[in-house]
C-alpha cells in the first residue's frame, strides 16, 4: 500500500486511449493537429488568451520558462524550499546559463510581498550585483499549502511594480484549484502570472507537462524564445502529438480537476485521522505528520510505504504521505485507521 508520491500513480486510462488514438501519420514536432489545438484548449480552460507548449518534465517546464525571462546575469526570487532550489539539481542555472536563485522566506514555503521585498532589499542596483528579473512561486507549495487568489494577486502586483516576471510552478496546480474551488484563471492570468508550469504527470499523465503563457503583450517574442530554447535543450520531441494527446485528454471534460479532487479527498481522510499529529494544514494531496521511528516502523510492518521527513523541533520524527488520483479507497481507509490507532 504505497503513499510515496503521486509521481508513482498510474496513467489514466483516458490518457492511454488518447495516445492510441493519436497513432498514424501527422506532421512532426509540434506541427501536428493535436499540438495545434493546445492554445485554444488552454485559452478556454483559463478564460484568457493563452499560449501552450508541451515538454516532457516539470523541470524542463520550470527552467525553460525562467530561461526565457531571465538573462544569465539575472536572478529569480523563490522560496528557499522551492523545488527549483532544492530538487532540480541546479537545472535553473543550467538552462539560464548562470542566473542566480535569490532565496526568500515564508511559512509553509509560501512567499509573501513582505518576504520578497526583504530578499530584494539588500540588492544594490549597480553592475556588481545580480539583478532580479522574475519571481517564482509554487502552487501548491512543497508543504501542500495553497496560495489564494488574493495572495497570488498581491505578489503579482508587487512583481508588476518592480518590473519582474511572475512564474508559477504548478506541479500540483490541479490540486490547488480543486481545493480552492475557484476558476483556474483567478490564480493565474487574472492574478498577474505570466507563465505557468502546468503539471500533468502527477495527475494522470504519462510524460507531458505544459508551459502556459499569459499576457504576452508584455513581450510578444516570449513564445518564440521558449520554442528555440526548447529545441536547443533537446525537448522538442519529434512525435509531439503523443504529448499533446495526453494534455488534451486531461483537459477534456475537466478530467484534470476530477483527478485532483479524488487525490485531495484521499488526503483529507488521512488528515482527519492524523488529528493533532498534522504539521501543516492539508490543502492538497500531501499529508505531513509527526511520527516516531517506532510508529513509522509499525505502519511499514502493516504494509504501508511512505517517506520519512524532517521533523519539527521537539518532535521524535515525521513522515510525508502523498495520495493520488487513483489511490485505492480501501488502502486509504486502512491507513487512516492505522494512524488513528497509534
Amino acid at each position: 500500500m504505497h503513499f510515496f508520491s503521486d509521481n508513482t500513480a498510474a496513467v489514466h486510462p483516458k490518457v492511454w486511449a488518447a495516445m492510441q488514438a493519436a497513432d498514424g501519420p501527422d506532421h512532426g514536432y509540434d506541427g501536428d493537429a493535436l499540438s495545434q489545438r493546445l492554445d485554444a484548449a488552454f485559452s478556454e480552460a483559463f478564460g484568457q488568451p493563452a499560449t501552450a507548449l508541451w515538454v516532457a518534465t516539470g523541470t524542463a517546464a520550470n527552467c525553460l520558462a525562467l530561461a526565457a525571462m531571465v538573462p544569465p546575469w539575472g536572478g529569480v526570487v523563490c522560496h528557499r524550499e522551492a523545488h527549483i532550489e532544492v530538487d532540480e539539481c541546479g537545472a535553473p542555472g543550467f538552462f539560464t546559463h548562470g542566473a542566480k536563485l535569490i532565496l526568500a522566506e515564508g511559512e509553509a514555503a509560501k512567499l509573501t510581498p513582505a518576504t520578497i521585498t526583504a530578499a530584494l532589499a539588500p540588492i544594490r542596483g549597480d553592475v556588481h550585483q545580480v539583478q532580479p528579473h522574475a519571481v517564482s512561486i509554487t502552487q501548491a507549495t512543497e508543504y501542500g499549502r495553497v496560495y489564494t487568489p488574493g495572495e497570488v494577486t498581491a505578489i503579482g502586483d508587487l512583481a508588476r511594480a518592480r518590473d519582474l516576471w511572475l512564474h508559477m510552478d504548478g506541479a500540483r496546480f490541479a490540486n490547488a484549484v480543486a481545493h480552492l474551488g475557484c476558476h483556474p484563471g483567478a490564480i493565474t492570468a487574472a492574478a498577474g502570472v505570466d507563465a505557468l508550469s502546468f503539471g500533468m504527470v502527477k495527475n494522470g499523465g504519462m510524460g507531458a507537462e505544459a508551459i502556459v503563457l499569459f499576457g504576452e503583450a508584455r513581450d510578444p517574442a516570449l513564445t518564440g524564445t521558449i520554442q528555440r530554447m526548447r529545441k536547443r535543450a533537446g525537448h522538442l520531441q519529434s512525435k509531439g502529438r503523443y504529448l499533446a494527446a495526453q494534455i488534451l485528454a486531461l483537459l477534456e471534460d475537466d478530467l484534470w480537476l476530477a483527478n485532483a479532487r479524488a487525490a485531495n479527498a484521499a488526503a483529507a481522510e488521512l488528515a482527519a485521522a492524523a488529528g493533532e499529529r498534522l504539521i501543516h494544514p492539508v490543502e492538497s494531496d500531501e499529508v505531513f505528520l509527526v511520527l516516531s521511528p517506532d510508529e513509522a516502523a509499525a505502519l511499514r510492518k502493516a504494509g504501508f510505504d511512505f517517506y520519512d521527513w524532517v521533523a519539527p523541533a521537539g518532535a521524535p520524527g515525521a513522515a510525508r504521505l502523498v495520495t493520488a488520483w487513483n489511490s485505492n479507497p480501501a488502502h486509504v481507509t486502512a491507513l487512516a485507521r492505522a494512524i488513528a490507532a497509534l
